[in-house]
């Protein structure tokens, strides 16, 4: 084939591959430029190698442009179908709020009419303020002791009443070692409390069996607390006691913290056998008690930052006990060289001549 031959087929070649690239309505043109070609192929062999490039190029070209149409497809699918998600999630949450708001409304609207089944009660209050009153008593209920008084009055003659109160806290699962010498020691000289953050129904048996002798004189539960700053404060101004013969043992120190100066905040047990807490707890109260101190207070306080109050009491007592032995001894020691010069004096006066 001559060159004049060969330019038709390169121009309607040219023109195949500008029409793939403007989009894909045009590759129908390319394809029946393809057939063109290769119907129009001579029996040279220039014109055999011509047309099987042109071919090739044109079938490379359509292939790519095919499968960059298939891909793109495939991508606005897939955003189709997260917008869609996105719509149904939207929609679903609507239609939940507005359910809740439903069900909201209508609670509001139960509470109110159990609440209030007369239009007015004796006061006059309606539904809506009786409602209101009702909720607020059961929130004082919980936040406010039950009693201002939570303990009977002392005990008058003929019966004893111990001089001091002791308000100890209950355990849970395991006796601690010395629970039994602490209430043994205790029980002549305190009025025995169990006051517990716990409710009765847990605390009731526990006590049964930590105190199988009796004695403990009352017990105090969780409706006997203030509930503030989301701790359970054990108020001893609502014990009907007098607050200066009261001494409150806890492992907290937010117990007490209403009157920190009443309150001896002990070390938690870790459940160790050996633990002699108790009975140095035990040997403290009783040295109070014995005292006869005024005001428990006044002592206390000189323990409040302590973070073991026990064992600062235990090194203070081993202070005061070399003390008072060195005081001993030097009052042995002036005794002893007052007698010896009392010794030498008398000697001396009997040596003289009559």
């Amino acid at each position: 084939m001559s060159a004049s031959a060969l330019l038709p087929a390169c121009v309607r070649a040219g023109r195949g591959l500008l029409l793939l690239r403007l989009g894909g309505r045009a590759a129908p043109a390319a394809v029946h430029l393809l057939r063109a070609a290769s119907s129009k192929s001579g029996g040279g062999e220039r014109s055999g190698e011509a047309g099987g490039l042109t071919r090739a190029v044109l079938r490379d070209k359509l292939e790519t442009r095919t499968a960059a149409q298939a891909g793109g497809g495939e991508e606005e699918e897939q955003k189709k179908k997260e917008e869609k998600q996105k719509e149904n999630s939207a929609y679903a949450k609507k239609v939940m709020l507005r359910l809740a708001a439903l069900m909201g409304v209508g609670g509001a609207m139960g509470v109110v009419y159990v609440f209030g089944t007369n239009s007015e009660d004796e006061q006059g209050n309606k539904q809506l303020r009786r409602t209101y009153k009702y909720f607020k008593d059961y929130r004082q209920m919980i936040i406010e002791p039950t009693s201002t008084r939570l303990l009977p009055d002392p005990l008058k003659e003929p019966y004893y009443q111990p001089p001091y109160t002791l308000l100890s806290t209950g355990w849970r699962f395991k006796k601690r070692p010395g629970i039994d010498y602490l209430f043994q020691q205790l029980a002549p000289l305190y009025e025995l409390v169990i006051f517990t953050s716990e409710t009765g129904m847990t605390a009731y048996p526990l006590i049964d069996s930590i105190d199988p002798q009796g004695f403990v004189m009352y017990r105090l539960f969780r409706d006997a607390t203030r509930y503030t700053d989301g701790h359970h404060v054990k108020d001893v101004s609502c014990l009907n006691r007098d607050t200066s013969k009261v001494i409150l043992v806890d492992c907290k120190r937010e117990s007490f913290s209403l009157q920190p100066f009443n309150g001896l905040a002990l070390r938690k047990w870790d459940g160790n056998s050996d633990d002699r807490t108790l009975y140095d707890l035990a040997n403290f109260l009783k040295t109070v008690a014995l005292s006869g101190v005024d005001d428990v207070r006044s002592v206390l306080e000189n323990y409040a930052l302590e973070d073991d109050p026990i064992d600062a009491f235990k090194r203070r007592q081993a202070q005061l006990a070399q003390e008072e032995e060195h005081r001993r001894a030097q009052v042995s020691q002036q005794s002893q060289q007052g007698f010896s010069l009392g010794s030498v004096a008398s000697r001396l006066w009997r040596s003289k001549p009559q």
